[in-house]
């Protein structure tokens, strides 16, 4: 098969639009599938009013009640999830009084605020701002904050996330897999709890499991295998830019799953900076195949205007979005050599419902960003 076109159209896809038009991507199975692009005499986020549940929506994560920021021993607090991926907040100021294991799930923990050190299974892992603390599905570990609060971003994966294939960057893009930070061995034991005893706290559908010993249960000296713990700092992702093309978001895959794949945006040079032509922002779409989570970590983000660090935004499936006004007009102005966003995204393959902490966090007025004269 190759390309059909009727009317006016581009020949190269986010280049050298036709005069007055607003370029859509509609394709399938995110960037990876059969494509069209439409050219509208408006820009389809436009819109007046929305009735109804389908709508962008955004959250300000700095206002969860995140349970374990004041009970040392409660769970990280829920926001957003579906039967393949829930992302949760943890607020941790006092380390876990248990050891905690997740028998449903595999855990990825994102630091966007603190420092500490994570004992598990395999060893300790000290973690600090930027870092992914990515555990298998089982690991027992230990969660201590070392000064002011951890904020955390909590993945939790029904399926083992992986590494994308190499394909033709080559396995050295985006990152080197030389830069994971694998736990170190010894270890230090935990103190005991009241009696004596160390806790353990089994999480197995949705239900706590509690198992003392007479000992601490994270007690590894030593292992081999290629399946363990590990860290990823942001700083050590070398982001994929083109100097005449706007790519996918994509091209960011850090890990993916059946169920999502999970991207990182990083400082990077503007695309498309080198053609006076090219499309220099994100192009609209309206997430045909996927629910689009980005959680806000640090910088400015080059789509849109009004969202700070601690802040995320959710587009589910079947309605549009894309750069917003202010976006566009801090866009054409031409100054900007170089993005300084990080931010974390989760593309989910199934549609994503709020949870418990949603509702105290939700910008209402989100949506009303991409109209006309309406201040983000």
């Amino acid at each position: 098969m190759f390309p059909q076109s009727r009317g006016r159209f581009s020949r190269q896809a986010h280049c050298d639009l036709p005069e007055g038009t607003y370029e859509e991507e509609f394709a399938r199975h995110g960037f990876f599938g059969p494509a069209s692009h439409l050219y509208h005499r408006h820009a389809p986020t436009e819109w007046t009013r929305i009735e109804g549940p389908l709508r962008p929506r955004a959250y300000d994560l700095r206002r969860v009640d995140a349970a374990d920021a004041s009970d040392p021993g409660a769970a990280s607090t829920p926001v957003l999830g579906n039967q393949d991926v829930t992302i949760q907040v943890s607020r941790r100021v006092g380390a876990m009084p248990h050891a905690y294991r997740n028998a449903d799930r595999d855990l990825i923990y994102f630091v966007h605020r603190g420092e500490g050190e994570m004992a598990t299974d395999f060893g300790r892992l000290s973690y600090e701002q930027g870092d992914y603390l990515v555990l298998p599905r089982g690991t027992t570990h230990r969660i201590s904050p070392r000064g002011e609060e951890s904020f955390l971003l909590v993945i939790s994966s029904a399926e083992m996330p992986e590494f994308p294939p190499a394909d033709r960057m080559g396995q050295h893009s985006p990152f080197d897999r030389a830069v994971l930070r694998l736990p170190d061995l010894p270890q230090e034991e935990a103190p005991p709890g009241p009696g004596g005893e160390w806790e353990l706290v089994i999480e197995r559908e949705g239900e706590w499991t509690r198992v003392f010993y007479p000992f601490d249960p994270i007690d590894t000296e030593g292992w081999k295998g290629d399946l363990s713990a590990f860290a990823l700092n942001v700083r050590d992702i070398r982001p994929v830019t083109s100097g005449r093309y706007h790519l996918p978001p994509s091209v960011h895959t850090i890990l993916r799953t059946p169920g999502y794949v999970l991207c990182t945006f990083t400082p990077r040079r503007v695309e498309g900076i080198d053609d006076p032509g090219a499309v220099r922002l994100p192009f609209y779409h309206r997430n045909i195949d996927y629910d689009e989570v980005l959680f806000y970590h640090a910088g400015e983000f080059m789509s849109r205007a009004g969202i700070d660090a601690g802040m995320m935004t959710w587009h589910p499936q079947g309605i549009h979005h894309g750069p917003q006004p202010k976006a566009v007009e801090r866009d054409r102005q031409g100054t900007k050599t170089h993005h300084d966003e990080v931010a974390v995204m989760i593309d989910a393959v199934h549609p994503l419902h709020p949870l418990s902490a949603a509702g105290g966090a939700e910008i209402v007025e989100y949506a009303e960003s991409w109209m006309p004269k309406i201040d983000d």
